[in-house]
């Protein structure tokens, strides 16, 4: 037997925060330029309408590989909006989702309904459609909780990194200055990062050491009651 079901209902769509972070100290958001009304012209998250037979997280895959290029990388569900007027076509709520990835891993390439697709510094961003600005305040806001008890930003830098690349990282997340050598002592004390027999490669200045996180350290650290906490 089967049912239909008369009653309104809302549309259901997806949005990706992407964070990239470009050394020496700038953390990034990945943006489309839409190319279809509404807000034709202007910038927003790479996202779009759920199809029925697919899964959020799905959808969410799909659009940003589409509008991005953008592929294979971790996604988080980050929150639900539903404000009633945030889409000038219908009623549409939203499930948001972020991921941190290394710039240099992903190039982009735009398609579909997104014009063009760039990467934008934080601080220099230019104004968002629909509600992605509040979308893109609490991926920041999560993010800055994140960093501060899990080593997710590790996924923001190349394999191989200094101590510097990576303070300067944690400052760019958190929007505030570190203490050099605290930071330092506490990373190393913490036995989660690989200090290699290689350094930096072409800089003007004296080469610092690189280091590699141990993922199934941290693992095995934390299965034994460990806490990363910055």
């Amino acid at each position: 037997m089967s049912f239909t079901y008369t009653y309104p209902r809302p549309a259901l769509t997806v949005d990706c925060v992407v964070f990239g972070f470009a050394d020496p100290a700038e953390l990034q958001v990945l943006l489309i330029e839409r190319a279809l009304p509404p807000f034709q012209g202007q910038w927003a998250l790479p996202g779009g309408f759920v199809h029925l037979d697919e899964s959020l997280e799905e959808a969410a895959r799909r659009e940003l590989q589409e509008e991005t290029g953008v592929e294979n990388i971790f996604l988080e569900q980050l929150y639900t909006f539903g404000s009633v007027n945030r889409d000038p076509r219908e009623r549409v709520v939203s499930v948001a989702y972020y991921a941190l990835i290394n710039l240099s891993e992903h190039p982009l390439q735009a398609s579909t309904d997104a014009k063009a697709t760039a990467w934008f510094s934080l601080t220099a961003l230019p104004p968002l459609a629909f509600d992605h600005d509040q979308i893109l305040a609490l991926a920041i806001s999560r993010l800055r909780s994140k960093v501060r008890y899990e080593p997710i930003g590790f996924e923001l830098l190349p394999e191989k990194f200094t101590l510097t690349q990576l303070q300067r990282l944690y400052e760019a997340i958190l929007g505030h200055s570190l203490d050099k050598r605290n930071f330092r002592n506490k990373l190393l004390k913490m036995e989660v990062l690989t200090p290699l027999s290689e350094t930096q490669q072409g800089v003007a200045h004296r080469a610092a050491r690189l280091y590699r996180f141990d993922p199934e350290r941290y693992q095995a650290l934390k299965q034994q009651g460990f806490n990363f906490e910055l």
